[in-house]
């Protein structure tokens, strides 16, 4: 599927769909990025459907808490619970992890929420671009390691649970440069600091959204289809966030600054409107499972991917990535191995 600049602007001027609701009890729900925005929101929402545990992933604890409160405040419920995971740190990630297997028991829904926009090349304590860390490999990280508590909770409820990653319709404005499209290391040479130039920074979001739609459709593709989990991503729109807060505390009269304020007059939604959509991926599109593996939520109903994402080229590049990942992630936490060997299958070659 080609989307035009056009098609993304009816989108945001169309009608929002109201929030899907779902019976939540005895369920437990893990939001990443759960203090502001869409998470926010989102984490707000899934508190009304009355979960037996509702779990707000922060990196932040002040204002984590300020969001417990607020979500107590405003919904009644008192089944919110904050921990701590910093995804710039794999080590933060692994111990949360590991603080779930012990403490957390089966987890139904996993909302992978967090990212961050970066202009200028920032490496991680681990030696990563940040970017690139955050939005997809300790998204897919964390993702991977609570694998066992989503297929657990699968197997003894009704429906199978459900991996949200949060994405955009950037992806459908980037391709790979050819030479990350050609290296056997994509993302070594995307994080190599003498790639990271401000040219190839402004496209880095964009290219870690392009990447999270990777990861749902490779990781689903190596599900077996009788495994109770199904992993979908999701357009939340365009909404007003703070992920562009870097933007504003440029000059006063500077350009991206005036850019950004007009197009969120314009165009944004509210992160409750945009919060919907992952809602709906979480919840939603019970009565067609199969459908929502793999799926790409946009207004309350799946569409089609980008033409890359579905090209030849697309489904190696899919493939080459996937592969350097679990080899990254691999040297991260000893547990990624038994995970790939115990719950994921080799593709068919077919479809590689």
């Amino acid at each position: 599927m080609k989307k035009s600049l056009l098609a993304s602007v009816i989108d945001q001027w169309s009608v929002v769909p109201p929030v899907e609701t779902a019976d939540l009890s005895g369920k437990t729900v893990l939001v990443v990025g759960a203090n502001v925005g869409i998470g926010f929101e989102a984490s707000k929402h899934f508190a009304r459907m009355q979960p037996a545990r509702l779990i707000i992933a922060c990196r932040n604890e002040a204002k984590g808490k300020v969001a417990l409160a607020e979500i107590e405040r405003e919904t009644g419920y008192n089944g919110c619970e904050l921990w701590i995971v910093d995804l710039a740190n794999f080590a933060s990630v692994t111990t949360f992890s590991d603080k779930f297997k012990r403490e957390g028991g089966d987890l139904h829904i996993l909302v992978m929420n967090a990212a961050i926009v970066q202009l200028v090349y920032q490496p991680t304590a681990d030696g990563w671009e940040s970017v690139l860390q955050v939005n997809h490999l300790a998204t897919s990280l964390l993702s991977l390691l609570l694998i066992p508590q989503l297929v657990a909770a699968g197997e003894k409820s009704s429906t199978p649970s459900r991996i949200v990653i949060v994405s955009s319709d950037l992806h459908y404005w980037i391709t790979p440069a050819k030479e990350v499209e050609a290296s056997t290391t994509p993302l070594e040479t995307l994080s190599n600091e003498e790639w990271c130039i401000p040219e190839h920074m402004q496209s880095r979001y964009n290219e870690s959204k392009l990447l999270n739609v990777l990861f749902v459709r490779a990781l689903t593709d190596r599900l077996q289809s009788i495994t109770p989990l199904s992993a979908v991503a999701v357009n939340p729109g365009y909404c007003y966030s703070q992920l562009r807060r870097d933007w504003y505390k440029k000059p006063t009269f500077s350009f991206a600054r005036i850019a950004v304020a007009l197009n969120e007059r314009l165009l944004a939604w509210t992160a409750e409107q945009g919060s919907r959509q992952l809602v709906f991926a979480a919840v939603g599109g019970r009565d067609n499972e199969d459908n929502m593996k793999a799926g790409y939520v946009n207004l309350g109903r799946l569409i089609e991917v980008a033409d890359f994402v579905l090209s030849d080229e697309g489904r190696k590049f899919q493939n080459t990535v996937w592969n350097e990942t679990i080899d990254i992630l691999n040297g991260v936490s000893d547990k990624i191995a038994p995970i790939v060997q115990d719950y994921l299958v080799v593709p068919d070659s077919s479809i590689n």
